[in-house]
């Protein structure tokens, strides 16, 4: 993977991955932004795959600028088309380092997923990070921290990995407090930008757990923000892991800068504006049908505590 940081080497960036017409991605957010495209598609999220694939007719590569759902739309397009992209991403979510996806529909509703994607670079500007909301910069910097905790204890974790989960939660959990306070202050986006690459780094080489198996059942069903979905999950999977996980998630703690690994969490969650499921509209009495749909997917087949549905219910019902 090339990585490069400063918008001033996406050309280059692209060059190497040898797009020179590339097909961009990226809503109407950054319409304004300079950007090299052959052709452009600006529905995002979109489960129009097929139609986003024909657009590209006459493209050599893709090109995408945009959060989670920007990225995880072109990786559909890449895997469809066969083309290789170039991320330039604006939150902390860390899908521009993996080859899976989700579709969500525009009113953001799971639609489908699937993988085989073909990454070749990303470029990081935390410039186009500066206007980004609380609740997205909380809500992915959250996605991102999961990332971390994650990569540290399930089945693919690895020494790699390992170094780039502790470097990203030491970054991630001293400049998250400060961006939430002032977002407009550029040198403390970009540290939690490095914590986010860091972390997307960790993640695409170990994966996922429990805990993202969870926010992606939540997040599919509502159609709730991946990130907003995984600060409240984080902590309840952490304490349950901890009796098989527990020298790791206390390695995590410790690169947290605290005692208590959910607990700190919890915090950095309260902070971002996240407390309760049923703040972002969850039924309860739905709970069962998330806790079942969120036990047989990947992440918690790779969780270091298997859990069965009636336990994910109950880790649900703690945060609801």
């Amino acid at each position: 993977m090339i990585v490069r940081w400063g918008l001033e080497e996406l050309r280059g960036v692209l060059a190497a991955a040898g797009i020179e017409r590339p097909f961009l991605v990226a809503s109407d957010r950054w319409s304004e932004l300079s950007l090299p495209e052959n052709a452009r598609w600006k529905e995002v999220p979109s489960h129009r795959i097929d139609d986003a694939a024909r657009a590209t007719d006459g493209s050599d590569g893709l090109l995408v600028a945009g959060g989670g759902s920007a990225i995880d739309l072109t990786k559909a397009i890449s895997s469809a088309t066969g083309l290789s992209f170039v991320s330039v991403p604006t939150t902390y979510s860390g899908a521009e380092w993996t080859t899976s996806f989700g579709i969500r529909s525009p009113d953001r509703l799971m639609k489908g997923h699937g993988s085989g994607a073909h990454p070749a670079g990303i470029v990081y500007e935390p410039k186009l990070t500066l206007d980004l909301p609380r609740g997205a910069s909380g809500g992915t910097a959250m996605n991102a921290l999961a990332h971390c905790a994650e990569a540290l204890y399930v089945e693919g974790h690895n020494p790699q990995a390992d170094e780039d989960a502790l470097e990203g939660a030491r970054l991630i959990g001293e400049s998250l407090p400060s961006v939430l306070e002032d977002g407009h202050d550029l040198a403390t986006r970009t540290t939690l930008l490095r914590g986010a690459m860091h972390a997307g780094a960790a993640f695409g080489s170990a994966g996922l757990g429990l805990a993202h198996a969870m926010a992606q059942a939540i997040g599919g069903r509502y159609g709730i923000a991946h990130g907003a979905a995984n600060a409240l999950c984080l902590p309840p999977a952490l304490r349950f892991n901890e009796p098989i996980a527990g020298e790791p998630i206390a390695r995590f703690a410790g690169a947290l800068g605290a005692d208590d690994a959910p607990g700190r969490c919890e915090e950095l969650a309260r902070l971002s504006g996240f407390e309760r499921l049923r703040d972002l509209g969850v039924p309860e009495d739905e709970l069962d049908e998330v806790a079942e749909a969120a036990a047989a997917r990947p992440g918690a087949l790779v969780n270091p505590r298997k859990a069965t549905p009636a336990e994910v219910a109950e880790l649900l019902r703690s945060i609801w």
